[in-house]
């Protein structure tokens, strides 16, 4: 199941969007999709709007491996993703229910993380025994 919800948040106004789909390769397109046309609306570039569509196709990857493959609600397991549209960023975090208390996201010196570091702004992971979340933050050309 797909969910899209755009709402604001707080005082300053941002925009968030949330979007969960079903833990699985073949949905990773639309998360790609989603955040082509939202970094667009930040008017980034063609190579930045690509490098961000790379850098969250690599964080969901890190994140489905060490997915459960048991469903906690629901029928499916989802792969969640909340956008964070500032007038100067696109944030982007992406979060799996865990398949172990025990698994872990590759380090900090892997080849994965390196990328996501290259790709993007800022870059952080939290692992809390239940979920894993990757946070991404790409900010606006000056």
């Amino acid at each position: 199941m797909t969910q899209v919800v755009s709402k604001r948040s707080g005082a300053d106004g941002d925009d968030v969007v949330l979007l969960a789909v079903p833990a699985s390769p073949a949905y990773l397109g639309v998360l790609r999709t989603a955040t082509a046309g939202l970094a667009a609306r930040l008017q980034f570039t063609l190579d930045e709007i690509e490098d961000l569509r790379i850098a969250v196709d690599e964080a969901c990857a890190m994140l489905l491996a060490v997915a459960s493959e048991t469903p906690q609600l629901g029928d499916t397991v989802e792969l969640a993703c909340r956008f964070t549209v500032t007038p100067d960023a696109l944030t982007v975090e992406t979060t799996v229910p865990l398949g172990s208390p025990e698994e872990r996201l590759p380090g900090g010196e892997s080849f994965a993380w390196q990328v996501l570091s290259a790709l993007a702004d800022e870059v952080s992971a939290t692992v809390d025994g239940h979920q894993a979340s990757i946070r991404l933050t790409k900010r606006r050309p000056t």
